[in-house]
């Protein structure tokens, strides 16, 4: 049973880290996602903000990337920068779109585990909400991105997604 002080620091933790799931296909936790990205946070120095976390299908994406980017394809992960401060004084620092269908593929093309890709991916996206960009900077997004995927939290915790056994 959840003692009231740890029911209370999760519904603090889950309406600052907004969690859903907008596909079929896999069944998201939202309370390991929202403890993975807190912790992130937190690795990061950055505690007192607000971010979203999408998970949809791989033509929610495309239509995403293509709205917004002017790429008609799917991608595995989408990331928008608000940095605006809400009325309880916290900043929303943006929204997270992944699509885990397109991440498991990436996953297997580069050996990876699909847990591991999609905790990358959520990585990856908040240090693009922190203002951090490979395409520009001289490699320290990544760099930054390598160490933290190293380090305890990262490979340890309970699964984000569990394949949802009404789809093949």
């Amino acid at each position: 049973m959840i003692s009231k002080a740890s029911n209370q620091k999760l519904k603090a933790l889950l309406s600052r880290l907004q969690i859903l799931n907008k596909q079929r296909r896999y069944k998201v936790d939202c309370v390991s996602a929202a403890v993975f990205c807190s912790t992130v946070l937190q690795e990061m120095g950055i505690a007192d903000c607000s971010l979203s976390v999408t998970f949809v299908s791989e033509e929610e994406i495309q239509k995403v990337n293509n709205r917004y980017l002017h790429k008609n394809y799917p991608t595995d992960v989408l990331s928008f920068v608000y940095n605006e401060k809400m009325e309880d004084g916290k900043r929303f620092i943006g929204e997270i779109i992944i699509a885990p269908l397109v991440s498991f593929r990436s996953a297997a093309r580069y050996n990876n585990h699909p847990e591991n890709e999609i905790r990358k991916l959520l990585l990856h996206g908040i240090l693009h909400l922190l203002g951090y960009d490979h395409e520009t900077d001289d490699g320290t997004m990544l760099r930054l991105q390598r160490r933290l995927a190293g380090r305890v939290f990262f490979q340890r915790g309970d699964p984000l997604l569990k394949k949802n056994k009404a789809y093949p």
